[in-house]
């Protein structure tokens, strides 16, 4: 370090030394009670008050005896975030029936009161003018329903009570009705049940989703079994390593007293030593973390997150016959959850189209009305009077078509567009569904292949270990070479066990990406249905 370097780095530590005393005395008044033992030299304290330290005196929880399907089982029941997932059809059920409801009839009730005071003209002119003032009085109460064919009823009672002070109190009571039928706009029973049907569609892709979810759920809770499974096995093969390196290690010991081996050699029985507990450590480690990663999905509901895990499954290669590859893409095309949730989509895109189509023509009504009307001096008697020659018809068409249409146009052209999207959408999914089954079932076959390699590598890596040991043993090799021979070893049985597990999780992959993880297992879910497009 240069004499410039020193001056800066004390000039550095000199400015510091203030903030940190400052810091100090801030701790100490917030923490008076701690003692300075308790405190780094920068004034922080790592110790925890004895209310905040854990119960060491609880007793460990018993180990949760776990096979694949119990792992499965668990998640399905518990997981919350399936959970979450199993209210999103009940969600979109809900937009289904605000649909269904626009054809409910509904009932309409209004009641007004009027007065009017006015100055009337007499039709003799040489008449003074005369004030005249009325009453009129009216309830009204009906139903009224649209229908899918664009016709909208209304069925109506009403009952109106006029008084004037140039007239006598008159009662009437009418009935009438009143249909309105659309010609072109809202004419065609397709656009308008056409929000229906994709609210229903949207149920049903919400369906499909929720397989889709619990499928990916189901591989992750047997892909975390099995990397559960390896990370213990991986451990134990450490274990037994770290073992026979300290044998090794104390038979060198003991070899170098007697003077059969130099001293050097008790340098790289150590190394060894240290290196396998290296590699016991990190195992360690990964197991612990697979663990809580498996506990995560099953979530138990009388576990905790110490409960230690005992998988009874053990990694073995599966005795079952490999189907061709044509099978699992012809399965994938039918069975993919997110292949049929895009076909769902292109046919609603299709009810779009249909909308906006229907939403370019202009409007043109026919309405008739037609009502029955009762007069008397009371209510009553304007009832029952209602038969009496009192009516009164209506009919006629009314027009409204916008000036240029641009926007239903635009609107019509986006939807047209939107469905040739989705229809390239789907194309596009089915071609990157086939790559995937394809290199699935090819990481199947390399696994598969891989098993009986690894186990000839290890079988082999013994009997050179073997040979090792003995010709250490006459002093022909030195511990250098057994370590080496070890290592070896210890490689290929670590090969051997991911091997295994890689095919597990290769088979699970090329069930998950055909669509049949959830039909393989025997789990029952909504959405195995196929979408075929028109």
């Amino acid at each position: 370090m240069t004499r410039a370097q020193q001056l800066l780095a004390g000039l550095s530590l000199a400015l510091c030394l203030p903030a940190l005393a400052d810091q100090e005395r801030d701790l100490d008044s917030l923490n008076p009670g701690v003692p300075d033992s308790g405190r780094m030299a920068t004034g922080l304290n790592l110790s925890l008050p004895p209310e905040w330290r854990p119960d060491e005196s609880t007793e460990p929880a018993e180990p949760l005896e776990l096979t694949v399907e119990n792992a499965v089982f668990l998640s399905l029941r518990h997981n919350q975030s399936l959970n979450v997932q199993q209210l999103e059809p009940v969600i979109a059920g809900t937009f289904e029936a605000v649909e269904r409801a626009r054809f409910d009839p509904s009932l309409f009730g209004e009641l007004s009161v009027g007065r009017d005071r006015a100055v009337r003209q007499p039709v003799e002119t040489d008449q003074e003018p005369f004030e005249q003032r009325s009453e009129t009085d009216r309830l009204e109460l009906g139903i009224r329903q649209e229908l899918p064919t664009g016709t909208e009823l209304q069925l109506s009672l009403a009952g109106v009570r006029r008084d004037s002070n140039r007239a006598v109190e008159q009662y009437d009571t009418r009935a009438g009705l009143t249909l309105t039928q659309a010609l072109l706009r809202g004419a065609s029973i397709e656009s308008n049940l056409a929000q229906l049907r994709q609210a229903r569609m949207d149920t049903r892709a919400s369906l499909y989703e929720l397989r889709g979810y619990a499928e990916a759920l189901v591989s992750d809770v047997e892909t975390a079994y099995w990397e559960y499974v390896l990370a213990r096995e991986r451990m134990r093969i450490f274990e037994e390593a770290l073992s026979v390196a300290q044998r090794q290690l104390s038979d060198t010991l003991r070899r170098i007293e007697v003077g059969d081996l130099p001293e050097t050699e008790e340098t790289a029985a150590r190394a060894e030593v240290a290196l396998r507990r290296q590699g016991l450590i990190d195992a360690r480690s990964q197991q612990e973390r697979r663990r809580l990663e498996l506990l995560r999905l099953m979530n138990p509901p009388d576990s905790n997150w110490d409960r230690p895990l005992e998988p009874l499954d053990q990694p073995s290669m599966p005795d079952m016959p490999q189907d061709a590859v044509a099978a699992y893409l012809e399965l994938a095309q039918r069975l993919r959850p997110d292949l049929n949730e895009a076909r769902l989509r292109v046919q609603r895109g299709e009810l779009d189209v249909v909308q906006t189509r229907n939403g370019v023509l202009p409007r043109l009504d026919l309405f008739i009305t037609l009502g029955k009307s009762g007069y008397a001096d009371s209510f009553g008697a304007s009832g029952r009077d209602i038969d009496g020659p009192g009516y009164d018809l209506q009919a006629g068409l009314r027009l409204e078509a916008p000036l240029g249409n641009r926007g239903p146009r635009a609107q019509q052209r986006r939807a047209e567009l939107s469905r040739q999207q989705a229809v390239e959408s789907v194309a596009n999914m089915a071609q990157l569904t086939a790559l995937d089954v394809r290199v699935a079932w090819l990481e199947v076959e390399r696994s598969r292949q891989q098993i009986d390699a690894t186990q000839a590598t290890r079988e082999l890596q013994e009997e050179v270990l073997r040979a090792e040991e003995a010709r250490f043993r006459v002093g022909a090799t030195t511990a250098l070479s057994v370590a080496q021979a070890q290592r070896d070893l210890l490689e290929s049985r670590l090969e051997e066990v991911e091997t295994t597990v890689a095919y597990r999780l290769a088979l699970i992959d090329l069930y998950r990406h055909s669509g049949t993880l959830l039909l393989r297992r025997g789990i029952a879910a909504p959405g195995e249905d196929e979408v075929v497009l028109r």
